[in-house]
């Protein structure tokens, strides 16, 4: 299986522009499977929830996702992306699966960071999972990955590899979790973050790059510097992230002994 990133620059509110340049990243590379980045269409840095409501839009039924389904169904490939997604009166950080066959999985941030809680609801749909051509994917945005409940939760439902789209700003820190978020549940990650600056609102984002796709042993297959627009794809053996064990002894989930773990209070 091939699966790729798009390590993107998008300019805050170019919607056709920022989807124009993500395809064009891709045309030039093959993959079964592409992540693109959080927000990767309307850019990061919201003024008012006005705003993110002009910009978001309905899935699967908004240009966006009409045009990554016309992309997957030419290209026989899947599409991981972020999107700000209007529904009804609510406005979500979230995240979408494409496919050549159509609309397959919706994803809303359940883990909103900094001013996002100002902008967004908080996601209502859990983790969920899906096959693409035989391989279960699941999806987590950015600031998730600093709670390990999200990736074993999809580790849990089966997931082989989490698409991981992401608008990063503090330095090399998700690279770092998504190594072990991958090393712990012994599945492929795909991390695809932005480049690039953003002044709004009297503040300023740097987006920290670095996308990365990382093994079930914790391995850096490939990265991307800090700077820079890039498409990367990496033929990867999805069957390695069935294996769970440590040694002959000891499975990662096998081993798991949740009935003593207390989570907020409870077992």
């Amino acid at each position: 299986m091939r699966v790729g990133y798009v390590q993107l620059q998008p300019e805050f509110g170019e919607v056709e522009r920022n989807l124009e340049r993500a395809l064009e990243l891709m045309a030039g590379e093959k993959a079964d499977l592409w992540v693109l980045p959080e927000l990767f269409s309307t850019g990061y840095m919201f003024t008012s929830r006005e705003e993110v409501r002009r910009l978001a839009e309905p899935v699967p039924d908004g240009p966006t996702t009409r045009a990554l389904l016309d992309w997957a169904e030419a290209r026989g490939c899947y599409l991981a992306y972020g999107l700000a997604e209007l529904a009804g009166d609510a406005v979500y950080n979230s995240a979408a699966l494409v496919g050549p066959q159509g609309f397959l999985l919706l994803y809303r941030k359940t883990h909103l960071f900094y001013r996002e809680k100002e902008f967004f609801s908080p996601g209502d749909t859990g983790f969920p999972v899906t096959e693409v051509d035989g391989v279960v994917v699941g999806l987590m945005v950015c600031f998730d990955h600093l709670f390990p409940e999200a990736a074993r939760t999809l580790a849990l439902k089966g997931a082989q590899l989490i698409a991981h789209p992401a608008n990063l700003v503090l330095p090399g820190l998700a690279q770092l979790t998504m190594r072990a978020r991958a090393l712990e549940n012994r599945v492929f990650t795909v991390t695809a973050n932005r480049v690039g600056v953003e002044r709004r609102g009297g503040e300023v984002l740097r987006f920290t790059g670095q996308s990365q796709i990382v093994s079930p042993r914790g391995e850096v297959l490939a990265s991307s510097p800090q700077e820079g627009e890039e498409a990367v794809v990496v033929e990867i053996d999805p069957t390695i992230s069935l294996d769970k064990r440590v040694t002959p002894l000891n499975d990662l989930l096998a081993d798991r002994r949740p009935e003593l773990y207390e989570l907020d209070g409870h077992k």
